[in-house]
Parts: structure tokens; sequence; C-alpha cells
């Protein structure tokens, strides 16, 4: 395995996964490393205030393909942008450091980008053959609202906006994250944990740019978290998503 032209590059956000990270980077590199094609793993801390940190910068010591950006907390958003600009492969996957869908995943998205002509593929928990699982009923019902909530407004047909496993071409994602203004490279620095909704202004902004998108349905294992105020992120996604909308009536996405 070479990291000096990758095929693929796989970005994380992480924000105060110490107590899993490493874990979750062990199951990363037994599968990337079984692979034929060149690979790179990219790290993206979120101005973690635990020991995520020391905790990747051990695990990439002993293991050749990876490495760490450090950013100011600026939400997951930034992170995931950072990772996006800082990636060489020809396609980005962008995943959650819970690995809640499984790496091995992107054996099948990778089908629809190469042979399939996708621009982007994302995993849905919605439709045929997806799954659920250990997701509390509270969760999932306040999930389905909010997506039905965001079809209304912004992204008809999409069901499931918030899943964390992407796969792009690597043109096509620094073009989206280079546009982006709700969460855009403004952001300011936060004093706590934020998850936001910038994954519709992504699609959104995928849709105006007439790309090729694809949802694929994929089984998702719930792993619980006490970072987040689940409720409160809600409520400032909703109104995000209005802010979306209101900039898309003002005319204010330029493609």
């Amino acid at each position: 395995m070479t990291i000096d032209a990758p095929l693929l590059t796989v970005v994380i956000p992480a924000f105060n996964e110490a107590d899993a990270i490493t874990k979750s980077l062990l199951a990363i590199y037994d599968f990337l490393a079984s692979q034929e094609y060149p690979w790179e793993v990219v790290i993206s801390d979120d101005g973690s205030t635990d020991n995520t940190v020391s905790e990747v910068e051990r695990f990439i010591a002993g293991h050749l393909g990876f490495r760490l950006l450090k950013n100011e907390h600026r939400g997951k958003s930034s992170a995931v942008r950072a990772g996006v600009f800082a990636a060489g492969g020809d396609y980005i996957l962008v995943i959650d450091a819970d690995l809640a869908v499984p790496i091995s995943e992107v054996r099948r998205f990778l089908l629809w980008v190469q042979e399939q002509g996708s621009d982007i593929v994302f995993a849905s928990r919605e439709g045929k053959g997806a799954k659920r699982i250990g997701e509390p009923y509270y969760r999932h019902f306040i999930g389905r609202v909010f997506n039905i909530l965001i079809q209304i407004i912004l992204l008809p047909g999409i069901s499931d906006t918030q899943c964390g496993f992407r796969l792009f071409k690597r043109e096509v994602a620094k073009k989206i994250f280079s546009k982006l203004l709700v969460y855009g490279s403004d952001m300011p620095v936060l004093h706590k944990p934020f998850f936001g909704a910038f994954e519709a202004e992504m699609l959104y902004l995928a849709r105006k740019l007439k790309l090729n998108i694809k949802e694929l349905p994929v089984v998702w294992t719930y792993s619980p978290t006490k970072r987040l105020n689940f409720f409160g992120n809600s409520s400032k996604m909703l109104r995000d998503i209005l802010k979306i909308k209101l900039y898309s009536l003002l005319g204010k996405y330029k493609v």
C-alpha cells in the first residue's frame, strides 16, 4: 500500500472520541489493508477536550496511511470540510467515528461511483434492505418527523439525510464544500458539542449542481452518546434547514 496517490481517502471527523477511536481505527485499518487499491485515512479532530488526539497519535505512530488534522472546535461540518480539502484520493469517504455503518460497505458504494457514474453515494437507514439496530424509539420517531420536514421544505424524495456514511468523487466533494453558506468556512469557534444539518445543505447543493446522487440502504447500529443535547441540537438543525431554504429563495447559492 502506498499513500502517494491514493484511490480512496477516508475522512473521519472526531470530537471527544477517546473511548472508542482506537477500536474504530483498527477496524478501518484491518479492512483497508486487505484491499488492493492505495488508500489514506484522515482523522479530522474537532478541537477535542479529552484524550482523542493523543489516542490517535499513538495509533498513527504504528500504522502507515493515517494522518491527523487538529482543528478548533467549530462543529462536525468544519471538521469534515477540513478533511475533504486535505484529501488526496480520487474518491472521498466520510464516515462517523463510531462506525455505525461498517467500513466494508465502501465496496458496494465504490461500485456505484466507478461503474454506475454516481457522483455521490450516501447511506440511508430507510428503504428495502435497511435496518436500524438498537435505536431508541423516541430518537427514531423524532428523526422521521425531522426527515418529513426536510423533504417538505428542502429535499423531496430523500428519505435520510443524516446517516454518517457518504462517498464522493473528489472534485465533487471539494466543489460542494466550497459553496456551503450556512455551514461555510466562517463557522464560529464553539464552546459545546454541535452536530448540525450540514448534510442537508450539502445535498441541496448537489441537486442544484445537477449531480448524480444515489441513496443506498444500509444496516446501521445505534451508538449512545452523552456529548450532545439531542433535542436542543434538533431544534438548531430545523432552524438551519429554514435558513438554507431562505438563502435558496433569495438566490444566494451560486452554482
